[in-house]
């Protein structure tokens, strides 16, 4: 891979710890590492969740009404402006298409700097959660104008390529999965000890929710699927690992729930390896890193069939895909499995041979070689007539 020059934007780098910023910040340190520079454009905060790799630039921005842990960027200063002009860089690389991200456009186009995004946040399907569907047609407008300016788009799934697709954003759309680190997030960890440690019980099947906590993960499904779990008088014990604005509602709600909080690294791979099912029903995933890390785990998942799951779960085989927003079918899935250890165990191993295919390395030098295809068309265009015949010959 040759070094560049890539300004990366985003709305979120640092200051909330989620699949998004996770995903950028192993970007970034794999570019750094093959010897590219990188300066990142993002928001922050003064005590960030996470501690980001890489230059980072901070941007203004205000806390999101109601949501104030997110944040809206609201601009490009002028001394922003100076950095990215005196940085030049190679490529621009956009990842959310927020005001920021139209600005650095705008500029791009200016500079005639190359111009490539990524599609992390299916924004439009939040809009249900916040009575907003009124913004959706006037969304997807703005989407469709804005993809059509960049060179490269890259997207985590073919079920999400295919939901762009559906509403003509159909040009330059390049498959860019997300990966796991499948020696971290391995069977291996599984531990009878942390089991009883949590006073789980031997004949107890733990059914885990591993993500933020918040409406739109679909969590009100599965505190149905667990409360109906319990009427029917199966043995189960419910397993929540995250936190969010939602969590103390939760914890009303699901009394016999053991609430672990925010995990990470070996302890968060042991919660994995330690569940017997893993519940997510979302229907907002553009990939769903969450479900790639339990299929690693060796632990079949119950997923909605929605964007993102359908690419990662082969349905029967390796976990199960529910119909979105429906608690009956996902508990018939669940009550399913969970009836049936030797079904368990054989989804578990199957699950985690597909999960083999997203190690991490490979999916980061995908959109390296995207990268390099693109800057090496640029230079293959800027060859002057007499020199076109030696470069083909080369």
């Amino acid at each position: 891979m040759v070094p560049k020059k890539i300004a990366l934007f985003s709305g979120a780098f640092n200051h909330i710890a989620d699949g998004v910023t996770l995903t950028l910040n192993r970007l970034v340190k794999h570019l750094v590492n093959n010897g590219s520079e990188v300066r990142v454009f993002a928001p922050t905060v003064e005590r960030p969740a996470i501690s980001h790799v890489g230059t980072l630039i901070p941007t203004p921005s205000i806390p999101m009404p109601g949501r104030p842990e997110y944040r809206i960027s609201t601009g490009l200063s002028r001394r922003i402006r100076k950095e990215l002009k005196e940085f030049k860089p190679d490529i621009i690389h956009i990842a959310t298409p927020d005001v920021v991200g139209l600005k650095a456009l705008w500029l791009a186009k200016r500079l005639n700097i190359p111009v490539v995004s990524s599609y992390h946040t299916h924004f439009t399907s939040y809009f249900k959660y916040y009575k907003m569907e009124w913004l959706e047609n006037w969304t997807w407008s703005y989407l469709r104008w804005f993809y059509s300016q960049c060179e490269q788009i890259y997207v985590p799934s073919e079920s999400m390529a295919d939901v762009l697709r559906g509403y003509r954003i159909t040009e330059n759309l390049h498959l860019w999965e997300r990966g796991v680190l499948i020696d971290l997030f391995t069977p291996e960890r599984r531990n009878t000890e942390w089991r009883r440690q949590h006073g789980i019980g031997e004949n107890e099947v733990v059914i885990s929710f591993i993500s933020r906590l918040v409406w739109e993960k679909g969590l009100d499904i599965y505190a149905k699927v667990i409360e109906a779990l319990s009427e029917k008088g199966i043995p189960h014990r419910s397993v929540i690992v995250g936190d969010g604005p939602v969590r103390e509602e939760l914890e009303a709600r699901l009394t016999n729930t053991l609430f672990l909080g925010y995990q990470r690294g070996e302890d968060l791979a042991t919660a994995y390896a330690c569940s017997d099912i893993f519940l997510f029903p979302s229907e907002t995933e553009t990939f769903g890193n969450v479900t790639l890390e339990a299929m690693a785990s060796g632990i079949p998942a119950v997923c909605a069939d929605a964007t993102g799951s359908r690419s990662l779960i082969r349905d029967g085989i390796t976990g199960y895909l529910a119909t979105p927003s429906d608690d009956a079918s996902f508990l018939h899935y669940v009550e399913r499995l969970a009836l049936d250890e030797t079904l368990r165990q054989t989804m578990g191993r199957l699950a985690r041979k597909r999960a083999l295919e997203f190690a991490w390395p490979v999916i980061l030098s995908k959109i390296e070689g995207y990268y390099d295809t693109l800057l090496g068309y640029k230079q293959l265009v800027e060859v002057p007539e007499k020199d076109a015949e030696l470069v083909g010959s080369v």
